[in-house]
């Protein structure tokens, strides 16, 4: 379970700890999501138990610790997007560090120290540490990745309302066997990374099969 010891070692709450993290790398379509999330002081027992790796929790229990964090008149909360059309521009991973940029942004407040999930940094204006398995081991970060869950999925199940065949409520874009069906029977939308190479070879077997007729 994350706890706040990594932030307490970094000299919060006097000085302002953010943590960053981004959900959203993997899926064959929709966008990437970013939130910061900063404690203006330690968080108590019962804000902390709710908090985990949002891949660990239920989408109950997600759902239940983005409503204490979004309530909470000590935290603090930023959100940034990098579009489909960012991420088949810059690649995937220069697209997490865009929306991680902006997240940190929208914070409201430039923090003195951010965590980040993963072992690489994106330039932020501040000093940062990257924390592997972050999500895992500070309540910043695992708070901030609720938030960009909860955020992503909400999106892609509005988008699955336009585009029903993909099964984006349930699979939030990632490359599951519905979404593969519904891409042989409903083809490509604009919400779909092309640079992707699942995407790329239905769209180059969906040319081929054309071309051969």
């Amino acid at each position: 379970m994350p706890d706040y010891t990594l932030e307490l070692a970094n000299g919060a709450p006097e000085k302002r700890v953010a943590g960053l993290d981004e959900v959203g790398r993997g899926p064959l379509a929709g966008p990437v999501i970013a939130a910061a999330l900063m404690f203006l002081e330690p968080p108590d027992a019962a804000l902390s138990v709710l908090i985990d790796d949002s891949k660990k929790l239920s989408a109950r229990r997600r759902e239940a610790a983005y409503a204490a964090l979004i309530d909470h008149s000590s935290v603090r909360i930023g959100l940034g997007a990098a579009s489909v059309a960012e991420i088949e521009q810059i690649n995937i991973g220069k697209a997490c560090h865009l929306a991680m940029q902006r997240a940190l942004t929208h914070l409201g407040a430039v923090p003195d120290l951010a965590l980040v999930d993963g072992n690489r940094l994106p330039e932020l204006g501040c000093p940062a540490i990257a924390v592997i398995g972050g999500d895992r081991k500070s309540l910043s970060i695992a708070g901030a990745s609720i938030i960009a869950k909860v955020k992503r999925d909400r999106l892609m199940a509005r988008l699955s309302e336009r585009h029903n065949a993909y099964g984006w409520e349930k699979n939030a874009g990632y490359g599951t066997a519905v979404h593969m069906a519904g891409l042989r029977e409903a083809g490509v939308t604009p919400h779909h990374r092309r640079d992707f190479a699942p995407i790329r070879a239905h769209i180059a077997g969906a040319t081929h099969s054309a071309g051969a007729i």
